[in-house]
């Protein structure tokens, strides 16, 4: 029951930021007048996360990423045999995300998912015409930062309470540095649900956002294992130790 409990947590969490993130690119991000703009939608994906980390960090550890869940394993902050479910549980909760906000966006006149919907690409889609060269390298090198922000903030000696600031905060750095390239992935979870209806394309270069952040993820675990062990006591105030 414990262990269910943690996986319908990920599966909340991670419907929570699939929509509240992606919800705000898709309906509010160029609203006529009032749009938000990218500084809007960097700042929904960052409170996403923050959120659910108060909410649900003492329940799941709030990974809401499988390239976080693989990343804390690496680090050896998480047991190997919890990322499988963890993972199905994260990107069943975004393909649900993605669902309910597919739903109302199809309410308005003229919409239609093939533009776009959130999903990120490179080369001809990426938002600023980025090859796949540099898509792949910055998905990278923000997944390694992310990891390491949230294994240094959760740590036993960080300060206790601060963790859920520190990785919402983190998360919309990445998201205003990285937007205009990909459109921000660095979460294979958030990359599925929404590339599951704008099809075509976005199942195509979906590969990429696998791939390079779980590489980032499992990169940022080892170096910040190596540059602090993960001391005995618990880990207090954000991602526990043990999932």
């Amino acid at each position: 029951m414990e262990n269910l409990k943690k996986f319908a947590a990920e599966l909340i969490g991670t419907f929570w930021l699939t929509f509240g993130g992606c919800g705000a690119a898709v309906l509010a991000a160029a609203f006529p007048e009032v749009g938000i703009g990218l500084l809007g939608v960097s700042l929904a994906f960052g409170l996403t996360v923050l959120t659910m980390a108060y909410a649900i960090g003492h329940v799941s550890g709030c990974h809401l990423n499988p390239a976080v869940t693989i990343g804390l394993a690496a680090g050896g902050r998480f047991p190997a045999s919890g990322i499988a479910p963890y993972i199905v549980a994260q990107v069943a909760g975004a393909v649900l995300g993605a669902l309910v906000l597919y739903v109302i966006a199809s309410g308005a006149e003229g919409f239609d998912a093939a533009g776009g919907f959130a999903a990120n690409g490179y080369g001809a889609h990426s938002p600023g015409g980025y090859s796949m060269t540099s898509a792949f390298l910055i998905e990278v090198v923000l997944t390694m930062m992310f990891l390491f922000i949230i294994m240094g903030t959760t740590h036993g000696r960080a300060p206790v309470g601060f963790a859920p600031l520190a990785i919402g905060l983190g998360l919309t750095l990445i998201h205003l540095i990285s937007i205009p390239v990909t459109n921000t992935s660095v979460n294979p979870a958030r990359s599925t649900g929404p590339a599951l209806f704008a099809g075509g394309w976005a199942i195509g270069q979906l590969w990429m956002f696998w791939l390079a952040p779980i590489i980032g993820g499992a990169l940022g675990g080892l170096l910040y294992s190596w540059l602090s062990p993960t001391p005995t006591e618990p880990v207090v105030g954000g991602i526990p130790s043990q999932g």
